[in-house]
């Protein structure tokens, strides 16, 4: 090939080999991203890796989470409930904001894998009405409870109790209902100071069940006395018959009741 050549084919080479070689790169670094929920990105925050979802009109927790992430935020989004291992492929999380969504229901399990890692867990400005203290089975976090439509009773007394909350957070955790009206509108803590919610319920069902027993038991009785005084009524009207009867036919007739009493 003539040298003219080369010297023209050699800025074209250069050209294809950058081209490709950028087509490469983007193909390696932004294809993952690609794989992200809008409005999700991963950043790297005071050396902890951190993955933000917040606002993103989320409507359940994303899949394509790095399972290297340190912090994570699904806050101001439209969740509206936590499945079983929602998180169980992050084994490194420490943070986890779930604040200002729709989160009405949390399963059983659904924080199955963080209890040894994460230490501060946001639930805070939600729709949490009750949940059950197995929810948080040996979570060591911090929980924020606060500004959640409460429903103050004997489950949400146990899981207060259960669970560490984030320092200030507690005035937050209000009742929005109660079986007791003079609760509505205290705060939670407020309440469990004067009451114990629990030994109030098991006095409570104590008296039904007892309400229950004596009425069944008022049933029997009434049976019973039904069914004698009707056999009474039953025995004087046969034997007001007998007397009517000639004095023969009626020893007959009295002798076989006798015998059928017997």
């Amino acid at each position: 090939m003539p040298a003219a050549e080369r010297v023209l084919l050699r800025p074209v080479t250069m050209g294809l080999l950058l081209q490709s070689l950028l087509l490469l790169l983007l193909g390696c670094c932004l294809h993952p991203a690609a794989a992200f929920p809008k409005g999700c990105y991963p950043s790297e925050e005071e050396g902890l890796k951190t993955f933000r979802c917040s606002n993103a009109r989320l409507t359940e927790v994303p899949r394509d989470i790095p399972n290297d992430t340190n912090k994570l935020y699904l806050d101001s989004n439209r969740i509206p409930f936590l499945p079983r291992d929602a998180f169980r492929d992050l084994p490194l999380l420490l943070e986890l904001d779930l604040s200002h969504n729709a989160i009405a229901s949390v399963e059983s399990g659904a924080f199955r894998g963080l209890a040894e890692h994460l230490h501060s867990l946001d639930l805070s400005s939600n729709r949490l009405v009750s949940i059950s203290k197995d929810a948080f089975s040996n979570l060591k976090a911090k929980v924020n409870l606060s500004n959640n439509p409460w429903l103050c009773d004997c489950r949400l007394q146990e899981l207060v109790r259960t669970v560490e909350l984030v320092a200030g957070s507690s005035g937050g955790i209000v009742c929005d209902s109660s079986a007791q009206e003079e609760h509505v509108g205290k705060a939670f803590l407020q309440v469990i100071a004067d009451t114990d919610l629990c030994n109030v319920y098991k006095k409570t069902t104590d008296i039904a069940m007892l309400v229950t027993m004596f009425g069944w038991f008022a049933m029997v009785i009434s049976y019973l006395v039904y069914y004698v005084r009707q056999n009474q009524e039953d025995a004087r009207r046969h034997l007001e018959y007998l007397k009517s009867l000639p004095s023969k036919q009626r020893r007959s007739e009295e002798s076989s009741t006798i015998s059928t009493v017997v």
